[in-house]
């Protein structure tokens, strides 16, 4: 409806523009964000309920819905569709000057052309790839376990048993408890 308005619309964000107000604000002829508003994409979700069918029903929704949006923010960004369907299923969250490198945004309020410092990056943060590098920092903490000693096949039923040549060193779990695993995050910070 605002695109088929017939004059100029200009979204204003001067806060959060999260999910389905990141795609309403792709109607805008022009999308303004404060320097200190963010923008926030991602995959569409959904509950479902009942058998096979209906969750493929439910599957093949949320792909159509996903086209669409899609089809939103190209519109406004000229981005290629592989490149915002990884950023939506990354769970995208950008500044103002990242969604404007991006074509999220066409202008960021309260500055001028050169009121930004040189200095002033873009900021992405994708969800999947921080809980990754997460994940990498907590795993670089474990204690390095002992190799996995490979299994010999079993000798033939009528073969006289073979002494093993050396004990086989039993492998330690490397399982964390929450606990532990809470109090080594702490570490990090």
């Amino acid at each position: 409806m605002l695109m088929d308005y017939p004059d100029d619309v200009t979204v204003q964000i001067d806060g959060l523009a999260a999910s389905a107000a990141s795609v309403i604000a792709m109607a805008g002829t022009k999308v303004c964000m404060s320097p200190t508003s963010v923008m926030m994409i991602h995959n569409p979700f959904t509950a479902a309920m009942g058998d096979s069918d209906e969750m493929r029903k439910a599957i093949q929704l949320l792909d159509e819905v996903k086209e669409s949006i899609i089809n939103a923010y190209q519109i406004k960004t000229g981005l290629s569709r592989a490149k915002l369907s990884h950023l939506m299923d990354s769970e995208t969250w950008m500044n103002a000057v990242k969604a404007k490198e991006l074509g999220f945004c066409d202008e960021i309020l309260y500055t001028g052309d050169n009121d930004l410092p040189d200095e002033v990056a873009g900021f992405s943060y994708c969800r999947k790839a921080a809980a990754a590098c997460l994940m990498n920092r907590v795993i670089a903490t474990l204690p390095k376990s002992a190799p996995v000693v490979p299994v010999e096949p079993e000798h033939p039923p009528n073969a006289e048993p073979v002494p093993d040549p050396k004990p086989v060193t039993p492998v330690p779990d490397n399982r964390v408890k929450a606990a532990e695993l809470e109090k080594r995050l702490s570490l990090l910070k």
